[in-house]
């Protein structure tokens, strides 16, 4: 079933005794399956991750979706129950699983660089390269996915530090260059950002491709040095760490090695979220970001956390998403980031997520016999 079946077990569970479903309204989703239904049949199915579930599994359940329109948050429950049943990620550690979030920043830029506007976002370099145990160097992890095709030879890409310092220079690859380094760092950590240029235009740029460097959390980092108290650990209070601290800037952020580069996407809604790793708009709150080596996009996923209450008025986060998204920082079967929207709001809603969370995968009917 799973090269991680040692690290977790799917539980098969009742919608009645699944806590917190009877409160939810998933009646949102229903545009977003039919986008991801018209991406796996005309354009290509999503990548199956190790559990097994494929978009061939996923699509009754979307077609059925295609033509339903719920009358009600009961009728649209409804829908799920007739239609999948739940499955309890439990890991065999005994952890719960875990819940932080991530949001689309709004970034003032401009198309030409000047004293104010100095730090660009690249697009992917032509000498970036893709890859697998077929041409990965025997020195590079398997963790690496991309490298440096140079006169022939593959090797590791240049990293944060090597890049800051000018490596992609003169090469035209600058989409627009922003105010703030640390701005740019923390667009790379979400995946996406909205451009607002200085004639009131809107660009988006998301995710193409990175260095290949493994990513490391510069909050962790802090934590250990005792910088910021682990309690405390937060987007805001990083930010606010290296505001007070601007000799350490570069010292820090080049601790996380890994490197985005971006692509320029249409914007035919400004109010539409993002489109991520699925190829689907992001709808803020209904949207996940999962371990892809594990969980397929597309599918339906009830997060519980207890302890989360800020993004639902004082109330327990429990929602029914859907996998649209993935990101270095999200390893494992119950490891989940949730899209909170676009702007400074989303992204004071997003920065303090790190809880505790039950993770409960919906798996269509035809589709269940191989977790009984």
């Amino acid at each position: 079933m799973s090269d991680h079946a040692s690290d977790f077990v799917l539980q098969a569970i009742s919608f009645d005794t699944l806590e917190g479903w009877k409160d939810d309204d998933p009646s949102g989703l229903f545009e977003v399956m039919r986008s991801c239904r018209r991406q796996i049949t005309d354009v290509k199915p999503y990548r199956t991750g190790s559990l097994g579930l494929s978009s061939e599994d996923l699509l009754p359940l979307l077609a059925a979706a295609e033509d339903f329109t719920p009358s009600s948050p009961a009728s649209a429950r409804a829908f799920f129950e007739t239609h999948c049943r739940p499955f309890l990620i439990r890991r065999t550690d005994g952890n719960s699983g875990f819940v932080t979030a991530f949001y689309e920043p709004d970034i003032d830029v401009s198309e030409q660089p000047d004293e104010i506007f100095r730090f660009p976002f690249y697009r992917r370099p032509d000498d970036l390269i893709d890859l697998d145990d077929a041409n990965r160097p025997a020195e590079l992890d398997k963790t690496y996915a991309f490298g440096r095709l140079h006169e022939g030879r593959v090797a590791a890409y240049p990293d944060r530090r090597a890049i800051d310092q000018g490596f992609l220079e003169g090469r035209g690859l600058e989409i627009a260059w922003a105010k703030s380094k640390v701005d740019v760092f923390f667009v790379h950590v979400q995946g996406a950002a909205r451009l607002r240029y200085e004639d009131g235009r809107i660009g988006r740029i998301t995710y193409a491709a990175k260095a290949g460097h493994a990513f490391s959390a510069i909050g962790k980092l802090l934590i250990e040095r005792g910088e910021i108290d682990q309690a405390e650990i937060s987007m805001q209070a990083i930010r606010a760490w290296l505001a007070c601290n601007p000799e350490s800037v570069d010292e820090v952020l080049w601790h996380n090695r890994s490197y985005i580069f971006f692509r320029e996407a249409p914007v035919a809604d400004p109010q539409a979220g993002p489109i991520a790793a699925a190829k689907v708009p992001l709808l803020a709150g209904r949207s996940l970001a999962v371990d892809r080596l594990i969980h397929t996009f597309g599918f339906p996923f009830f997060i519980r956390a207890e302890s989360l209450t800020h993004l639902d008025h004082g109330r327990t986060f429990q929602r029914l998403m859907l996998a649209l998204d993935t990101g270095s920082a999200i390893i494992g079967p119950a490891r989940g980031d949730i899209f909170t929207g676009s702007g400074e709001m989303a992204g004071e809603s997003a920065g303090t997520v790190r809880n505790a969370a039950d993770f409960t995968i919906l798996i269509p009917n035809a589709a269940t016999g191989r977790f009984d």
